[in-house]
């Protein structure tokens, strides 16, 4: 997984999604992996409207979606 402070230090870039998106694509199929991916939609949509700090919540939710029990 990318480092949780990805979000926080690089904000919601384009390389930083990817990065994050990649790292969702290698998990498990399941409940977590759709969550995440809702997640990843999110941020994307709040990077396009330009609000990034919402983008940056969304980010650090979906990398932590597989932590969360």
């Amino acid at each position: 997984m990318v480092p949780a402070s990805a979000a926080r230090m690089e904000g919601c870039s384009g390389k930083n999604l990817e990065k994050i998106e990649t790292a969702i694509e290698a998990m498990a199929d399941g409940d977590a992996k759709w969550v995440a991916f809702k997640e990843m939609t999110d941020a994307q949509t709040a990077l396009l409207d330009g609000k990034m700090g919402a983008c940056a919540v969304h980010l650090t939710k979906a990398m932590h979606i597989d932590t969360v029990k």
